[in-house]
């Protein structure tokens, strides 16, 4: 949550190969569940003609991936992970504008959110035979012109990901994704929000950090490609 991944599903979803763009809030634990991600993509924007991709991104530890047990042929897993201090900030800063009081507004609460998360990736990482690509989720803002080939690459696209993207029926709306305007430009925004008026804990902070450092260091020497912030 809160680590570019609108942005990755509109750029994703964007080109005519892959169907598919927001949080379907699905588990993936048998190929049942594939007929109703596919359901709910013909309820929206339909399928692309000469289209080869479903997308789905799974944010939080509530769904599951089970690639063993979904009889696919092909099966592309993109794994991201952000670094806590901004992802963190971000998550307080947009659960504090809810109307109701919410368990995420408060940064002790977010943090442990963000650890458990964190830690189960790297579970699923460990656990699993199937090959995955690993990238730092910044590269969407900060460096995408390194990290679209090399996606490209593991998808094996005919044809480039693009920086410009389209804005989709459920571009925007909740339980969909971002719902910020910044959604809506088309393209990518390389300005960062800056949530630092946002207090963490210092031990709060060092316990996230060094969750995310064991967990990165293990989920990059266990990915078939990767690509990672401040490599050349």
């Amino acid at each position: 949550m809160r680590a570019y991944t609108s942005l990755a599903g509109h750029i994703l979803g964007s080109h005519p190969q892959i169907n598919g763009y927001y949080e379907m809030h699905l588990s993936y634990e048998d190929a049942s569940a594939l007929d109703r991600q596919q359901g709910a993509l013909l309820q929206g924007d339909g399928f692309k003609p000469d289209s080869c991709y479903l997308f789905d991104k799974l944010l939080h530890n509530d769904y599951v991936l089970k690639p063993d047990r979904l009889g696919l042929a092909e099966l592309k897993i993109l794994v991201a992970l952000a670094e806590p201090a901004h992802t963190i900030r971000s998550i307080v800063h947009l659960f504090r504008q809810k109307p109701d009081p919410d368990l995420y507004a408060s940064p002790v609460e977010a943090a442990s959110y963000y650890v458990e998360r964190v830690r189960a990736i790297a579970d699923f990482c460990g656990a699993t035979d199937w090959p995955y690509f690993y990238f730092d989720a910044e590269l969407w803002q900060r460096a995408p012109e390194r990290l679209l080939p090399r996606l490209t690459a593991w998808l094996e696209l005919d044809s480039p990901l693009s920086e410009r993207y389209e804005v989709f029926s459920q571009t925007g709306r909740a339980r969909r994704g971002d719902t910020s305007e910044r959604m809506r430009s088309g393209g990518i925004d390389r300005a960062r929000n800056d949530y630092a008026h946002i207090a963490i804990p210092d031990e709060v902070l060092r316990a996230a950090q060094a969750a995310y450092r064991e967990c990165r260091e293990w989920i990059v020497s266990r990915a078939a490609d990767s690509v990672c912030l401040g490599e050349r």
